[in-house]
């Protein structure tokens, strides 16, 4: 196994992103989620990285939004999400999903979204059971 501030994002992260647009309503965006079984979503318009909704928005969303409301994700995306860039080492972006307490991280490349990073990436790195890709 590599020493983990040798490893940078472009390794771990995943390329498969699944994205909504601001005015898609919450519902769509859970059925996303559940379909697909991931655990966020990019908010994007014009490919341009708005901001991230993930399965904890969704306690939210429940608490506040009456059922078949109607709600678009807008209202509930986290905005300017923190990013990573494909040449961050991973260590970094490790420290600062512990300091902000997040576990999604976007991967952009000039504002684009190219990928994403999680803490369940991180954790299949350091147990072992996800080979890096080469």
């Amino acid at each position: 196994m590599h020493d983990i501030d040798d490893i940078f994002v472009a390794r771990l992260m995943s390329t498969d992103l699944h994205t909504v647009t601001p005015d898609t309503l919450v519902e769509a965006a859970a059925a996303t989620l559940l379909d697909n079984e991931i655990s966020s979503v990019l908010v994007v318009e014009s490919d341009r990285l708005l901001g991230i909704l993930t399965s904890t928005d969704f306690v939210e969303i429940v608490a506040r939004s009456q059922p078949k409301a109607e709600t678009t994700v807008e209202r509930y995306m986290t905005t300017d999400p923190v990013t990573a860039t494909a040449q961050d080492p991973v260590s970094a972006v490790a420290a600062t999903m512990i300091e902000r307490g997040i576990h999604h991280v976007p991967v952009v490349d000039d504002g684009l979204p190219i990928g994403i990073i999680t803490t369940s990436d991180l954790a299949a790195y350091v147990s072992g059971t996800e080979p890096l890709s080469p």
